[in-house]
């Protein structure tokens, strides 16, 4: 023991002293392998979409390739919940949407994470328009008009989701409560496999993120009959908002946010967060990301220059 104590304080002092030294190094190494950006919806849908834009740019920012992995389940809460629970290194971030982290923990007594404290909030990405869209076989062309053939014909009109407690789900659940309509839901495990089922006309209506339904709108396959914001999408000047249809509680902008998990060392956070918000300014990705009717938003409460 006597021994020990003479010969260990150098040591320690040594070995803390590497430590000090190492941490800035190893930060300033940061990324030295691929990073993984986790997508809690399908492939094909409109988070799918924004994160193959933003990772692409985000591999030339950092010289890293961040390479996607879609996890899907319970309206997005399982892809997030696995980032939560990834170790803090910066080699894993995620997208996540508003509803996961502003909705559906109040809607389930049991959630599997605790947002405020196992996640670390980067940055805002994008900002987008939805819109309510019906199958070619429902005889109507105005919001008005879909209320009032609900209205006459309880329960014969489904609508989808990109899952339960989702901004896709609540906003007809609005619907629902203004026009005193019963019309029955039909979540799915995100929007791509929803608009399939539209578009097969296994379900009658849907309100999704623009940037999915705009090509399938513009070909006439689905019916566009109201914006579900306050204001009218530049990618569809034609169609009214919901507030304009006579239904002004019924609003559904949705967003979406880069995260990552709670306890990454500060210089690398500090290093993930300025690359992303570099990234969601730049003229290029603002391009990109309109032609899906997204607006970016490379902001945080941190970054007020």
């Amino acid at each position: 023991m006597r021994l020990l104590a003479r010969t260990s304080w150098p040591a320690v002092l040594l070995s803390a002293t590497m430590l000090l030294w190492l941490a800035p190094a190893w930060s300033q190494g940061y990324p030295a392998r691929p990073i993984r950006l986790v997508v809690p919806f399908p492939a094909g849908g409109p988070s799918d979409f924004l994160s193959r834009i933003l990772g692409h740019r985000l591999s030339a920012e950092l010289g890293q390739q961040v390479v996607l992995e879609n996890r899907t389940g319970a309206g997005g809460v399982t892809g997030v919940d696995s980032v939560a629970k990834s170790p803090p290194d910066g080699y894993t971030v995620g997208l996540t949407s508003g509803s996961v982290l502003s909705a559906i923990p109040f809607m389930t007594a049991k959630f599997p994470f605790d947002w405020q404290k196992d996640l670390s909030l980067l940055t805002l990405v994008a900002r987008v328009h939805e819109v309510l869209v019906v199958h070619p076989s429902v005889s109507v062309n105005t919001l008005q008009e879909l209320v009032t053939y609900a209205k006459n014909n309880p329960r014969k009109i489904s609508f989808g989701s990109a899952g339960a407690g989702t901004f896709t789900h609540l906003a007809v659940e609005l619907l629902k409560i203004e026009a005193k309509i019963d019309i029955v839901h039909v979540p799915y495990r995100g929007a791509a496999p929803a608009v399939n089922d539209l578009l097969g006309g296994h379900i009658d209506m849907i309100v999704l993120d623009v940037s999915v339904l705009l090509p399938h709108i513009r070909s006439g396959a689905i019916k566009a009959l109201a914006v579900a914001s306050a204001s009218r999408s530049d990618a569809l000047p034609g169609v009214p908002t919901t507030g304009e249809a006579g239904f002004k509680t019924v609003r559904s902008d949705n967003w979406y946010g880069l995260i990552a998990p709670a306890g990454l060392p500060a210089e690398v956070e500090a290093k993930l967060r300025k690359a992303a918000i570099k990234t969601l300014r730049s003229a290029e990705l603002k391009k990109q990301f309109e032609t899906q009717d997204a607006l970016p938003s490379g902001r945080h409460e941190r970054d007020r220059r």
